[in-house]
């Protein structure tokens, strides 16, 4: 009789879940709940499509953001084929959340601070990646962390403007379709999904750090003139105390 603990159990095809190119399955290994992808059948013999899970493996091994969904390990596994194994984030999507009219305030908060530090993190790792949706973000079945999935195949030495004008319109988007969901009124949110999906590429916001920063409130002009005050402020302390008008230690000054 064999004690050991079967490596894989309980795998289950999860339709619902498929990509473009890969089938979506839920297991548990060594007991632990985990997802995998892996290529559909009609691509698994194709040696570009398996070139092409071995590079969204080396690309998507390294990133490390409590947003996005971490890739474990690159194996075969039985019954399934080469597959891409990550964390367990069995959960709902934000499309059927959306279709559902189940969008509650704390998912706003989460498109409007988690997702944007995710979508942020991955264009400074300049990474490729297939269009933002509401199908690709996931809210974690217990705990509701959102989690995003699906998140690049390539890493390029940097990013095209194009690249990073669509994250912000997709993600304009996306939370047009979540604050519709919720019935959200803030006017906040409504003049960034208005910007982000300007028909004119050149009245959108420049980068997500904009996006970031009109979404709390504040302006990137404001801060920045802070920054030149305070510096200024700096400046005139520093000539003052080489002054002859600096103020004089009272030892310094004590009779002789």
């Amino acid at each position: 009789m064999n004690d050991k603990q079967p490596r894989w159990t309980e795998i289950e095809h999860l339709p619902e879940w498929d990509e473009e190119f890969y089938h979506i399955y839920t297991a548990r290994k060594f007991g632990k709940w985990v997802m995998m992808k892996t290529l559909r059948p009609e691509l698994a013999d194709d040696p570009r499509y398996q070139a092409m899970i071995e590079q969204e493996f080396d690309v998507r091994y390294s990133l490390a953001h409590p947003n996005i969904v971490m890739i474990n390990d690159f194996e075969d596994v039985p019954g399934v084929g080469r597959c891409i194994v990550t964390d367990d984030v069995y959960g709902d999507s934000l499309r059927k959340l959306i279709d559902q009219k189940k969008v509650t305030p704390a998912h706003i908060e989460q498109l409007r601070h988690q997702l944007v530090s995710a979508l942020e993190y991955i264009q400074s790792k300049h990474i490729v990646h297939p269009p933002l949706t509401p199908d690709n973000i996931i809210f974690t079945e217990n705990i509701g962390n959102l989690k995003l999935i699906d998140v690049g195949y390539e890493q390029r030495p940097s990013l095209s403007h194009q690249s990073t004008d669509d994250d912000i319109y997709n993600y304009g988007l996306v939370l047009k379709e979540a604050i519709k969901a919720s019935k959200n009124s803030d006017p906040r949110l409504k003049r960034v999904v208005r910007r982000c999906t300007d028909p004119e590429p050149k009245r959108r916001f420049r980068d997500m750090q904009q996006v970031h920063l009109a979404l709390e409130g504040r302006r990137t002009s404001v801060i920045n003139l802070i920054i030149f005050i305070f510096l200024i402020l700096m400046f005139l302390l520093a000539i003052w105390l080489m002054s002859p008008y600096r103020p004089i230690p009272p030892e310094l000054n004590a009779p002789v």
